[in-house]
């Protein structure tokens, strides 16, 4: 799967400097899937979600660590993982993430 924008994961990496080593696995691991559906992707990562937001589009989420989640766009048929936002569970909590999808 291509990772747009890697940029965004790095960039999480250093301001949640614990999850680090969870965020790059993440993306080596992504990087190299060919998934076609959820169920593909929850092979891989058995946590990952999908959720409905308020513009009605559907979005992934990986539970990345007892800290963060990570929110993505999955174009399947394109074979392209768009990175949303690295959230803190509480982030993640407030739901305000989802009016900005």
């Amino acid at each position: 799967m291509r990772i747009i924008t890697r940029k965004r994961l790095e960039d999480a990496a250093r301001h949640y400097a614990k999850a680090a080593p969870t965020i790059r696995h993440w993306h080596a691991v992504a990087s190299r899937a060919v998934w076609t559906n959820l169920v593909d992707v929850r092979q891989t990562f058995p946590h990952a979600d999908q959720v409905k937001v308020a513009s009605g589009r559907t979005v992934t989420v990986f539970n990345l660590t007892n800290a963060c989640r990570l929110i993505t766009a999955i174009h399947y048929n394109r074979r392209c993982i768009y990175i949303l936002h690295v959230l803190t569970h509480a982030e993640y909590d407030r739901d305000a993430w989802k009016g900005t999808l």
